[in-house]
């Protein structure tokens, strides 16, 4: 039985107020005597419960049972999904991988799962994981849970239906999921194989860039995220919850669905936004801004102005500059980057960045148009605009080294030679 969707509110980090049932929500008091309904009051926590009220994070959950009935916990086997990104050396050398192999046998969201890099981890609260997602199979008679990170999920193949506790997100290509920690869910597949990008965040929770001299107006606007109405189902059965905690992924099974929240509110939920609705910024004169225009959430790092996590998006958009090498520039940067396309053609690389690859550039590793781009680029009549159309391309930024998984270096699908596409670059020098 699927859980029925009941649509969406608008607004990022609103305070939502949600029931499935007329009378669910309880008028006055977070936590009465006796709940409506007959249900289970219960917080779910966010942040720190001392957070400043600004940034403080939680709903309030009215269900049919409580989180803490399940079975005894068992270690679970999913041998790459896993946050082990090594002590040892990491080479400074650009990486690129092709588009991760879709299963041939029958694989959900969980057992999809392949960690390519990342760096900190659940212990220390930083850092991040990224992870790569191929599956051919409904989530079926299972559920999932992270304790660990809030999960960044960015389709590139096939639409995703996601029911959690708190309500059901639709995702496609072009959309972003965010699934807060902590939050239980299950994930079904529209079209019957998906494919994509998932960032565990281990430090403080995404949220909006500050717009600075923009004003108020352009890059992310808060009203195109989208929270979940509550939604949930009443099943007894046989299920398994599988939880991530420290690293590790555990095993418990359950006799109900933990998809029972039959009303909720708060501001710490689910929610999904379209890229296609990002209000790209650039410049019209010369040169470039920075890629940090194109930032569409960040998690705030323990260094003002320093995020744990960038999430930079190159879609669509007008390239007006005069005078101006207008693909990206070749640089280095105390950043790594982590770039994944999700559809079209990349402006910077002619060729063998295909959707559903990766590329990792590294702390001061240098890279930035291949040859072909670069010729192709400095001929360009710049009197006249470039559309830059049909494309979605990403980059998950991190201040720390993002160290790759042995099992992402061992890959037969990793590019080793990445690096020729730098080697016919020509000494042009006229001196």
């Amino acid at each position: 039985m699927a859980l029925a969707g009941n649509g969406y509110q608008p607004g990022f980090g609103n305070h939502v107020s949600t029931q499935a049932i007329a009378g669910a929500l309880p008028l006055g008091r977070n936590s009465p005597q006796v709940a409506p309904l007959g249900l289970y009051a219960e917080q779910l926590s966010g942040t720190a419960f001392t957070a400043p009220r600004a940034h403080n994070r939680r709903s309030w959950l009215y269900r049919i049972r409580p989180a803490a009935m399940h079975g005894h916990f068992a270690e679970y086997e999913q041998t790459r999904f896993h946050n082990v990104f090594g002590a040892g050396k990491v080479s400074p050398e650009q990486m690129r991988w092709s588009p991760l192999p879709l299963p041939e046998s029958a694989t959900d969201f969980i057992d999809g799962l392949v960690t390519y890099a990342g760096n900190g981890g659940p212990e220390s609260q930083t850092g991040i994981g990224i992870h790569l997602y191929a599956c051919n199979r409904d989530m079926q008679d299972r559920f999932f849970s992270n304790a660990d990170a809030e999960m960044l999920i960015v389709p590139q193949l096939g639409r995703l239906h996601i029911e959690t506790e708190l309500g059901v997100v639709d995702v496609e290509p072009h959309w972003i999921a965010v699934i807060p920690r902590g939050v239980r869910f299950r994930v079904s597949l529209s079209d019957g194989q998906a494919r994509g990008y998932v960032c565990e965040n281990f430090g403080a929770l995404l949220q909006l860039p500050d717009l600075g001299p923009i004003g108020s107006n352009g890059l992310a606007n808060p009203r195109d995220f989208e929270t979940p109405n509550a939604a949930f189902e009443d099943i007894d059965g046989q299920f398994e919850l599988i939880n991530k905690f420290q690293g590790h992924l555990w095993r418990a099974e359950m006799t109900h669905s933990p998809l029972n929240v039959v009303a909720w509110h708060g501001n710490y939920a689910p929610y999904r936004y379209d890229l296609r609705n990002f209000n790209t910024i650039g410049s019209i004169s010369f040169d470039h801004p920075d890629p940090s225009i194109f930032l569409v959430l960040h998690a705030p790092g323990p260094v003002a102005g320093v995020s744990n996590l960038d999430f930079v998006i190159f879609g669509p958009r007008i390239l007006a500059m005069r005078d101006t090498f207008r693909p990206p520039w070749f640089h280095r940067n105390i950043a790594s980057e982590f770039m994944g396309l999700i559809d079209g053609v990349y402006d910077a690389k002619a060729e063998g960045f295909a959707p559903g690859g990766a590329s990792l550039h590294n702390c001061m590793t240098g890279h930035g148009p291949d040859a072909e781009t670069f010729d192709k680029a400095s001929a360009a009549d710049t009197s006249k605009p470039d559309f830059i159309r049909g494309t979605m391309a990403f980059m998950f930024e991190c201040p720390l080294v993002i160290r790759p998984s042995e099992q992402a270096l061992m890959a037969s699908h990793r590019q080793t030679e990445y690096i020729d596409c730098w080697q016919g670059l020509r000494n042009n020098f006229r001196g």
